[in-house]
């Protein structure tokens, strides 16, 4: 019996002796915990004047952790927080995708290439001279040239050769550069000599019995444009009728008469 209650005496002592340990590492772990709301804990120590502590992001400046466990602890948020839920996110995704699909058309459709038109716009005027038998015309002549893009087009290379007969008496290249702007039309003036030895055309030329002294021209043309870095060449061709009888300068109307 007397081994029995020593026993009992030894194991209520040692409960004694554990029950105030587990009581004060409560204590200590309460001090060390502070609440944030209702919802997220995050361990924190009491403040102190350690320099080795910082601030504990969600003590709400009441508390203080280690600085070495600054990068380990993880603050928890509740899966009903509104900073989850952010909203209207569909309206900003839609509007952004329709942004991005206005402007994407837009572009498309400026730069989008179209067609340049060259016409040719008859004759400017006329010389006429005649040396050993042989004619020289020197002629002028018009092109009227359309840009339909929304963008400026730069003609920079402009080839032209003169038929008669089905020779070629007439040879003109021109490197200079004609800025045409965007959704505009504009003229350019060139000039080309020919030199024609036929026989027969020289009689009609200086026959003075004969009323009407035309000359029939052929010509063909290679205008060369640039525009975004890309190159393209226009070919065109016209039928001209020149007065190789007077010697001057017959200029003829570029804009058609109302009828």
């Amino acid at each position: 019996m007397g081994e029995t209650v020593s026993r009992f005496g030894s194991q209520d002592s040692e409960s004694k002796s554990i029950l105030p340990q587990d009581s004060a590492v409560g204590s200590e772990a309460s001090s060390h915990s502070v609440i944030n709301g209702s919802d997220s804990v995050l361990s924190c120590a009491p403040c102190t004047a350690d320099s080795s502590f910082v601030t504990c992001p969600t003590c709400q400046g009441t508390g203080e952790i280690p600085s070495e466990l600054e990068k380990q602890l993880v603050a928890l948020i509740p899966y009903g927080d509104q900073r989850l839920k952010p909203r209207r996110t569909k309206l900003y995704v839609s509007l952004a995708v329709f942004t991005c699909l206005l402007m994407s058309a837009l572009i498309f459709f400026i730069l989008f290439p179209r067609s340049i038109v060259v016409q040719p716009a008859g004759l400017s005027s006329s010389m006429v001279a005649f040396i050993d038998n042989v004619i020289l015309l020197n002629v002028t002549n018009v092109l009227n040239i359309t840009n339909n893009n929304y963008y400026p087009v730069t003609v920079t290379w402009l080839n032209i050769e003169v038929l008669h007969l089905s020779l070629v008496v007439g040879h003109m290249e021109e490197s200079n550069l004609w800025h045409i702007g965007p959704l505009s039309s504009e003229q350019i003036f060139y000039a080309v000599t020919s030199k024609i030895a036929d026989e027969n055309t020289y009689n009609i030329c200086t026959w003075s019995k004969i009323k009407v002294h035309n000359v029939l021209q052929h010509i063909e043309g290679t205008l060369t444009c640039s525009y975004l870095s890309h190159t393209e060449q226009l070919a065109f061709q016209s039928y001209d009728y020149v007065d190789c009888r007077g010697n001057t300068s017959l200029p003829h109307s570029l804009v058609p008469h109302p009828s």
